[in-house]
């Protein structure tokens, strides 16, 4: 099998240096679609140096992703990249996230799951500068047919839909170029680009990043709910659920859970709660683009 779980699990982390400037932070923030409209004051704070803070999910993309290869590249993993697939990401935030910074990444496999007819990979990378930790992350990577060795399935979390109305829902379009942008911050897989590479794939023509997903979500969020307030994001995950294509546009359902924005702390969420998303895609009937999302949140200071 070429994948060795035990060997993969026990391996010693990978370590690497990484910087970033603000002129990173504006161009993954501009590939989320930032700065529409260019003079509102609110999307300044996304785009204008003097004015910039750093969404969280930035760490994803900050130096280019390396930890995500580092993980694919560790002892007991030799796999086909063609037989990968993004299934899921987390992130938790230890303090907010500086415009520019250098940091020192180690990475490892955190956990391989057997799902029966897929491996399924939790490849860890946590920062941290030197004032200490600023984010750990968690890719859940699925790797076609590599499991059926017998191992331990894993968890299986799943999000029922609160049984209500959205607190807040809102529209984001993909703009036609989006994904050309977006992949200027590192993700160069052609499937995002190249035509004729989308088709090899299965696709009629290339697919939005799950990640740039993932950030343009999270952005709504923040300026819907949290009042454009980015340090009060404490963690952000999500299952990758479909592909949404350049063009269409993601409707994005939220509610606030127990906890959130009240002032007052929930037993089970002590940071002040938890706003639960949904995302689909509009032109396709509202087909599932991210599921099981949450964005966990302390209350205003």
């Amino acid at each position: 099998m070429p994948i060795d779980a035990a060997k993969a699990v026990a391996a010693e982390p990978g370590r690497s240096e990484i910087a970033w400037d603000h002129k990173d932070v504006q161009l993954y923030h501009l590939g989320l679609g930032a700065g529409v409209p260019a003079n509102d004051p609110d999307e300044l704070r996304y785009t204008l140096e003097s004015r910039l803070h750093v969404l969280p999910s930035f760490a994803t993309v900050a130096g280019a992703g390396m930890g995500v290869v580092g993980g694919l590249g560790a002892p007991g993993i030799d796999i086909d990249l063609a037989a990968v697939l993004h299934g899921g990401q987390s992130i938790t935030l230890h303090r907010p996230l500086p415009v520019a910074g250098r940091a020192v990444t180690t990475s490892r496999v955190a956990a391989v799951y057997d799902k029966g007819k897929a491996a399924v990979l939790v490849l860890r990378s946590e920062a941290a500068d030197e004032d200490g930790p600023l984010w750990t992350s968690d890719a859940q990577i699925f790797v076609r047919g590599e499991g059926g060795w017998g191992g331990d399935r894993g968890p299986s979390e799943r999000l029922d839909v609160p049984g209500r109305a959205p607190d807040a829902t809102v529209e984001r379009p993909i703009r036609e170029e989006q994904a050309l942008l977006y992949r200027l911050s590192g993700d160069w897989n052609p499937l995002h680009a190249d035509p004729e590479f989308a088709k090899l794939a299965g696709f009629d023509r290339p697919i939005l990043h799950g990640l740039c997903s993932y950030g343009m979500t999270l952005k709504a969020v923040v300026d819907t709910l949290l009042g454009g307030d980015v340090t009060r994001v404490r963690g952000y995950r999500t299952r990758f659920a479909g592909v949404v294509f350049p063009g269409e546009t993601l409707r994005i359902r939220m509610w606030r859970l127990a906890g959130t924005g009240t002032g007052t702390e929930s037993a089970t969420d002590p940071a002040g709660g938890r706003v639960q998303v949904t995302v689909t895609a509009v032109e396709r009937d509202d087909a599932p683009v991210l599921a099981d999302t949450v964005v966990t949140i302390a209350d205003p200071s």
